[in-house]
């Protein structure tokens, strides 16, 4: 097996693979409500792009599917999962553009790259 150095377009993708770890290991389990979904949103994506290489954040939080989930118990909020969020991000790594998303496939929150920009010289 021969081992080489990681490409730039490699670091950035694990770089948007941090990001992505994160966000969703920090912020599961958070109570949330329709009420507080914008407030939530912002506080994540603040969060996330005060690390390093982060360009910008998106996040949505679905409150349709919160009220969902909402008419079918007593309590007023619910705990934050994948299944409630939409999530965008862009990543720059040494000239290299990574945007990747969130969202559900399925019954499960798939984290994907979408796109990676690079320059033709990848040495750097």
């Amino acid at each position: 097996m021969q081992t080489t150095a990681a490409t730039t377009a490699e670091e950035a993708c694990f770089e948007a693979g941090i990001k992505f770890g994160t966000l969703y290991h920090q912020f599961a389990g958070t109570p949330v409500s329709p009420a507080s979904a914008s407030t939530l949103e912002d506080a994540i994506a603040d969060a996330i792009e005060n690390q390093p290489h982060c360009e910008a954040v998106s996040v949505t939080v679905r409150t349709d599917r919160l009220e969902t989930a909402l008419a079918e118990q007593s309590a007023e909020y619910t705990e934050l999962t994948g299944k409630f969020l939409d999530v965008t991000m862009q990543i720059e790594y040494n000239r290299c553009r990574v945007q990747t998303q969130m969202t559900m496939h399925g019954d499960y929150p798939l984290m994907e790259i979408v796109a990676v920009e690079s320059p033709t010289d990848d040495s750097s």
